[in-house]
């Protein structure tokens, strides 16, 4: 591990250290696991972004939702 320094304004350094209280853990470790999940959003919406703009190229046939109907309907009983 590498260590840095990050400047916070006080009121982000204070809730960061009551959340860090909160879930048991040291200020760098919150901060490390926030960074993952924040980097991890990142990826996830860039996927749905580069996803959503190959449909868009590509629009879905008017009928073709039709097909999968029966796949999604619940058995009978």
């Amino acid at each position: 591990m590498e260590t840095i320094q990050v400047v916070l304004d006080t009121k982000l350094l204070q809730a960061t250290d009551r959340a860090a209280l909160r879930t048991k853990r040291n200020r760098s470790a919150l901060i490390r696991d926030a960074l993952r999940e924040h980097l991890r959003s990142l990826e996830i919406r860039a996927l749905e972004e580069r996803d959503s703009k190959g449909y868009a190229k590509q629009p879905r046939a008017q009928d073709e939702s039709l097909v999968w109907e029966a796949e999604a309907a619940w058995p009978a009983e």
